[in-house]
């Protein structure tokens, strides 16, 4: 009987590592746009990068708008070419955007990452307005926008200013972090009612002002940028009510924004769920803060 169970154990452990060891399947990305992979854009030891999307043909006589697109995954897990990352990212490239899907610090092994991943997201659109002449992009039209733990990152980036003390130090510290818009898609909003979570090191019983300090809900301001909140009811993972309270917060604050409940939508979809089409919405609110101002390119 040992013997059995012993050779069973090794089978099953063969199974598990294999299993563990097993590559990522290499992405697939469409051929009717132009993807740059694996951009450098943090400092130096980091291993992070970033994929950049283009429209196939470029304009000559135009700077186009940018966006930083931001992973989810609880801010322990994503990736930058995920399925769903490379059909937002590529969906925007189509209709005359240059976006940035990054890669960003995560909270690996139960491991503080706050307010490092934050950094990094604030950094990549640093690193876009630097880059911007040679990218095509025009620095003065630079959005966010992100999913779960990707939207709540995003809102961070739209909401948080210099004077929050959120600003990373280096690199690039004589560019400016802030955006024009933003796109937040189920994100998590406060923190605080929603769960302890790794990334900040501690419970919320533990440093209920670290919560605070790290949700969305706390930098709502009379002056902050418009935001587009898109979010399902049949979402188990992160409720609909955090993009409630947070649409509520941007009201009472005066802030221009645009909540879409999409009913039955389960968490992590796209544009284009299985519900509703949500390209020309998406597309109509970028399109009114970016290429209204196409003068300005």
């Amino acid at each position: 009987m040992k013997k059995v169970i012993f050779i069973l154990t090794c089978v099953f452990g063969m199974s598990c590592a294999a299993q563990e060891t097993k590559p990522k399947t290499a992405p697939v990305f469409p051929t009717d746009i132009r993807v740059e992979r694996g951009v450098n854009y943090l400092p130096d030891g980091r291993t992070e990068r970033a994929d950049l999307y283009f429209p196939l043909e470029m304009p000559k006589d135009e700077k186009l708008p940018g966006i930083v697109w931001i992973h989810g995954g609880g801010w322990t897990g994503g990736t930058r070419d995920a399925k769903r990352e490379i059909s937002v990212c590529s969906d925007l490239a189509r209709n005359g955007y240059v976006v940035m899907s990054i890669d960003y610090l995560l909270s690996e092994k139960k491991q503080a990452v706050w307010p490092t991943n934050l950094w990094d997201c604030k950094t990549a659109v640093r690193w876009l307005r630097k880059n911007a002449e040679h990218l095509g992009v025009n620095p003065g039209n630079i959005g966010v926008a992100g999913g779960s733990a990707g939207g709540h990152l995003a809102a961070m980036v739209a909401l948080t200013t210099s004077g929050d003390g959120l600003d990373p130090k280096v690199p690039f510290g004589d560019v400016s972090c802030a955006v024009k818009c933003c796109v937040d898609f189920y994100g998590i909003t406060d923190i605080g009612t929603y769960h302890d979570v790794t990334m900040l090191g501690k419970t919320f019983a533990e440093a209920p002002e670290l919560y605070r300090a790290a949700s969305p809900v706390t930098y709502v301001r009379s002056n902050s940028v418009p935001i587009l909140i898109c979010h399902g009811t049949a979402d188990t993972t992160v409720s609909v009510k955090q993009s409630e309270l947070f649409a509520e917060k941007l009201k009472q604050a005066g802030v221009e924004h645009q909540l879409e409940i999409i009913p039955g939508a389960v968490h992590t979809f796209d544009l284009q769920p299985p519900q509703r089409d949500l390209r020309p919405t998406i597309l109509k609110f970028l399109d009114n803060h970016f290429k209204a101002s196409a003068s300005t390119r």
